[in-house]
């Protein structure tokens, strides 16, 4: 396994599993589309009637936002920066909490349709609008790359059609989307994880066994620096630490999960705001697990060509064609089984496409054309259907737009941060300052995406010096193939690198802000986040923000919050225990004691009437 071209390609078997995955996905969108045909309103396309349980909702959450990305660029992160992505973890863990605390209460107790329904309840028409308008954007984006990344790689290396590929999924996708709304988004999702999970766990068996037991690839990653887990540096311009990617993780994992539209609408879409919260929580199961096996293929990665690096010695020509290229390499005497990991790399693409579409139908229906025009539910209902076309339509489009655009991982992350940042900084203005008016919503949100752009804008000009990106080093001493044609490309093994060597070159023309452009991607969120809370609070209490009523259900109320109800508990127990407790009353051993008659019960009263 250390070196020479992929003779494998795609074999009848592997057409035939990933033509499958696709089939079933469609075949979901068609059963849905029956058995709802009789009672179907928009809302009913569009949150699934409100009636979902916890476990598909949070199985559907895991998959929605695991893409391809996470399938091929994960692992290719680890091969090259190390292990630590696995910090991401903590990240996941704090934003469950924080939305299920902060955000979900707000928006379920509202029961709307668009999380931009509740700034403009909050705020007013205007500041509804833009938060719209950048949400249609950010996602039509981030769409575009989640179809055209996978479909690039798996073309330069299994031989599959790109753009057949490309059209191929967005068709599945955009037919089930229209034909069964969110329930065949949310049910489709379900089985898209378990194919994801299964590629993960194939690739991972193999490579174990090839390998010679998780022992040895452990070792071989510790060995060639990639355990890299006790990384404290706090230098906000490294790539990745354990502080960039738990806090800068945070920020950039609750812009997703507690105000991204694809994410609310589903799990509002739960039948109590106890299963919604259950979803958050066995969705953060999810999360870890596909962490867990993305941060693990990735070592394998490592440990099999640790001698013979497939991309400097120009097997491949980006990183994200390394998972692709190991799957041709070790399963591909194994009909089938590089179609299952392609189809995991697709099903990763279709959930988030789905999930999106779904969204952007969602958000143009509540926010663009409801409050403008007087359409009847039928009407309504078709005209859900046909936005889920032409959004469908448009992000195939945008999947060449894609092709345009650098490392796919930096790409998406940097998308979120830039427009997600700001946006989140708007929410929590609404929902934790009382004080905070329409004025300072707006001049927050304009100024957080102002320098989050300048921010994310000028890292592309001017990228991070190489010691703060820090590829770690990979060999090809093994290699037991002649390079020829392809010894040009060994000679410069990191394309970023070639922006790198650069910067001593110019160092005299690199501008004083250059750190400040340098600073790690995973940082342009908070960035946003904070500017936007930041000028949003001066502004409001310049213009008299604190004068002005808020409706209570608008804020983020204490009753709402598990906390609250703990802190409760608890004190009903310990005042229990401190009450005078009679002897009588401990010797009863069975029967329901009426509390009226309970002695201790008294003093609770002369507790309460004090508070």
């Amino acid at each position: 396994m250390s070196g020479g071209s992929v003779a494998a390609s795609f074999a009848v078997a592997d057409y035939v599993v990933f033509a499958l995955m696709l089939l079933v996905s469609a075949a979901v969108g068609f059963y849905y589309a029956w058995t709802d045909r009789s009672q179907r309103s928009a809302g009913d396309f569009l949150t699934g009637g409100r009636r979902l349980t916890a476990l598909p909702v949070s199985l559907s959450l895991t998959a929605s936002f695991m893409s391809a990305i996470t399938v091929l660029s994960n692992p290719a992160e680890v091969y090259r920066y190390g292990a630590n992505i696995a910090f991401y973890a903590l990240a996941y863990a704090i934003t469950m909490l924080v939305t299920s605390e902060v955000f979900l209460p707000v928006f379920y107790k509202l029961a709307i349709t668009s999380t931009y329904e509740y700034l403009e309840l909050r705020f007013n028409r205007a500041t509804r609008l833009l938060g719209t308008l950048l949400f249609i954007v950010q996602t039509i984006l981030y769409t575009g790359i989640v179809i055209y990344a996978p479909a690039l790689a798996l073309n330069q290396v299994t031989g599959m059609d790109l753009w057949g590929a490309v059209i191929s999924t967005g068709i599945v996708c955009t037919f089930y989307c229209t034909m069964g709304g969110l329930k065949a988004v949310v049910w489709t999702d379900v089985i898209q994880l378990g194919v994801m999970l299964a590629g993960f766990l194939v690739v991972i068996v193999r490579s174990v066994v090839l390998q010679g037991g998780v022992l040895n690839i452990i070792s071989d990653s510790h060995q060639g620096g990639r355990l890299n887990f006790l990384d404290f540096d706090p230098n906000p311009l490294r790539r990745n630490t354990f502080w960039t990617l738990s806090i800068g993780g945070t920020f950039i994992w609750i812009s997703v999960y507690g105000i991204n539209q694809a994410q609310v609408q589903r799990y509002i879409s739960c039948k109590s705001m106890t299963q919604a919260r259950l979803s958050l929580y066995i969705n953060l199961l999810g999360l870890w697990s596909v962490l867990l096996s993305s941060v693990f293929a990735g070592m394998c990665l490592y440990s099999v060509y640790k001698r013979c690096d497939p991309w400097t010695t120009g097997l491949i020509s980006a990183p994200d064609q390394l998972m692709p290229y190991l799957v041709m390499d070790i399963l591909g005497d194994y009909p089938g089984l590089p179609g299952l990991f392609v189809a995991a790399a697709y099903s990763g693409s279709l959930s988030t496409v789905s999930s999106s579409i779904n969204a952007l139908a969602a958000v143009t229906i509540e926010d663009l054309i409801k409050p403008h025009m007087n359409f009847s539910e039928k009407q309504l209902s078709w005209l859900s259907k046909g936005m889920s076309l032409l959004f469908g339509v448009l992000c195939i489009g945008m999947a060449g737009l894609a092709s345009l655009m650098g490392g796919i991982l930096q790409a998406t992350i940097s998308i979120f941060g830039v427009i997600g940042g700001p946006l989140l900084g708007l929410f929590t203005l609404g929902i934790l300052c009382p004080f905070a008016n329409s004025k300072g919503a707006l001049s927050g949100l304009v100024s957080g995406l102002a320098l989050s752009l300048w921010v994310g804008i000028g890292a592309q000009i001017y990228p991070p010096p190489v010691e703060m990106s820090r590829p770690l080093p990979l060999n090809m001493e093994g290699c037991n193939f002649t390079l020829t044609n392809n010894l040009s490309l060994a000679s410069s093994p990191f394309p970023e690198q070639h922006n790198f060597s650069t910067t001593p070159v110019h160092s005299g023309n690199r501008p004083l802000l250059a750190d400040w452009y340098s600073l790690s991607y995973l940082y342009f969120s908070p960035v946003g986040t904070i500017t936007a809370i930041f000028v949003g609070l001066i502004v409001s209490i310049l213009t008299g923000g604190y004068k002005g009523q808020v409706e209570p259900k608008l804020m983020l109320r204490k009753e709402d919050t598990t906390f609250y109800h703990l802190i409760k508990l608890f004190e009903g127990g310990v005042k229990k225990r401190s009450g005078k407790l009679n002897l009588k009353n401990q010797e009863r051993k069975s029967g329901n004691t009426n509390p009226a008659f309970v002695d201790f019960e008294l003093d609770l009263t002369k507790i309460s009437s004090r508070e």
